[in-house]
């Protein structure tokens, strides 16, 4: 683990005359006497707080790399999510970052060498959809903290407000080749607040975990899960829940102006802050990206119709089980898909499911995603995409394992706005690298170590360097004697 990092003190030093001036200054005049009960204090500017700034970061990550060594990797089968498969390649890593792809690198003399005959190299695993944290292990009601169903609407709550640090799925999680995870509040709500995008690192805090400069997503519901938790109280059916989201932009939209023009030239009193508001006009300037969580091609088409009404973008549908259906709008519109391999017939809404619901995505040209919603389905991700691989092919569509590696990394990327820092193994992108004992696509293959901004914090051949959270700390026995 990252020892704790030393906190630095300023100090200031007064400086002192050594010299009088030539001629005493002319004395300043006395100032003028206020008039009886007039205000003399200051008026101090209002603090941040007090104002909804575009992009405001309340609570920026406090991450920082952990110690790397340059590293390459030689001898390997490379799918860098960029182009193709290179086979005899290698990798180097380097100032947590990757320097060089290809063949016959030059190796830097104080380099880590490591073989990689036999096996293969991928960028990080990336998960748009896990609730690690939010609903840590063990799954008990004292720890459930992911669905505030208190209202149909909380654009207000932020995930990471939730997020245990030391939820003991996170390593579990790093050691399937998970290196960024975006953990998102439930779906019982029609608006169910901000998501927030992590590194998978130990840390002691979530901020200590949060991937610097991400974007916030906002996490929506469609369909049965927000009719069934709010069928006493509303929307109880399809049309309330097109209605509540209407009605939520409306106010928003309203907001925006009136900070907006506040903001244009700062003159007069603020106008009042409300923080479900302020979410949703973050989504309306762009700088939220929406994460819907939808089933259904009719649900997919009237969350559609509210983006299209207020004039912003929904960046990837969750779940999506008949995502196929519309899969040539979703490509038209730029909309990714986040989906399972295979699962399906689970509730009303997900009994229209195929098992190559990702294949015929990926196939109209929309961004498809392999993501999780799961802690156990998160730590075989890989073996997920596999599966789709194979189902596509009984339907004489060709899913080259090149274009499968992307469902992973480049396009989850994608759709957290961070493709150009993660997702593929091309120089100057972050070092998140997994090195695998096979093919990705082999169930018999593991992640045998994982790097993250080039400090390999996994390593499977050496069990005394696991993460260990402090729920897995337990009882320690005595070593030679000592306590």
């Amino acid at each position: 683990m990252r020892a704790t990092l030393p906190l630095i003190l300023g100090a200031a030093t007064l400086a002192c005359a050594t010299q009088q001036p030539a001629s005493a200054p002319a004395p300043r005049p006395a100032p003028a006497t206020a008039a009886a009960g007039a205000d003399t204090s200051v008026k101090a500017a209002p603090a941040a707080g007090a104002l909804s700034l575009p992009n405001a970061d309340p609570f920026p990550s406090t991450y920082h790399p952990f110690p790397s060594r340059t590293t390459v990797i030689r001898n390997a089968t490379v799918m860098t999510a960029a182009g193709p498969t290179m086979r005899g390649a290698s990798v180097l890593m380097q100032g947590g970052k990757i320097v060089a792809v290809g063949m016959n690198l030059d190796v830097p003399s104080d380099a880590v060498v490591i073989d990689g005959t036999g096996k293969f190299v991928t960028p990080g695993i990336i998960d748009t959809h896990s609730h690690l944290g939010v609903y840590p292990a063990p799954a008990v009601d004292a720890l459930s903290d992911g669905n505030e169903a208190t209202n149909p609407a909380t654009p207000y709550v932020w995930a990471e407000h939730s997020v245990y640090a030391q939820d003991p799925q996170f390593p579990r999680a790093l050691a399937a080749g998970v290196t960024t995870i975006q953990v998102l509040p439930g779906s019982a709500n029609l608006i169910g607040g901000r998501s927030v995008v992590l590194k998978v690192v130990p840390s002691r805090t979530v901020r200590g975990m949060k991937f610097p400069g991400a974007k916030y997503g906002l996490k929506q519901a469609c369909g049965e899960n927000p009719k069934r938790v709010y069928a006493n109280r509303g929307p109880s059916t399809r049309m309330g829940n097109v209605a509540g989201w209407r009605a939520q932009y409306l106010q928003a939209e309203q907001y925006r102006r009136r900070w907006d023009r506040w903001l244009a030239d700062r003159k007069g009193e603020p106008p009042a802050r409300d923080l479900g508001l302020e979410t949703l006009a973050e989504v309306l300037r762009g700088n939220i990206l929406v994460q819907w969580h939808c089933y259904t091609a009719n649900d997919m088409e009237g969350a559609m119709e509210v983006a299209d009404e207020f004039g912003f973008k929904i960046r990837s549908f969750h779940h999506g089980v008949e995502a196929y259906k519309l899969a040539d709008i979703l490509a038209q519109k730029g909309i990714a898909a986040s989906l399972w391999s295979d699962w399906g017939g689970f509730k009303m809404e997900a009994m229209d499911g195929v098992r190559a619901n990702l294949a015929l995505v990926h196939a109209a040209g929309a961004r498809a995603i392999v993501h999780s919603d799961d802690p156990s389905g998160m730590q075989r991700l890989n073996q997920d995409a596999a599966k789709s691989i194979a189902e596509a092919r009984t339907l004489g569509i060709n899913i080259t394992e090149d274009e499968a590696i992307r469902w992973l990394t480049i396009n989850p990327a994608w759709a957290l706005g961070l493709d150009d820092r993660v997702g593929t193994l091309e120089p100057g992108k972050n070092a998140d690298v997994v090195l695998w004992s096979g093919s990705p696509f082999s169930i018999y293959s593991k992640a045998e170590k994982v790097w993250t901004d080039g400090a390999l914090l996994f390593d499977r051949l050496d069990p005394s360097q696991r993460w260990r959270t402090d729920f897995e700390l337990g009882f320690v026995p005595q070593v030679e004697g000592g306590r």
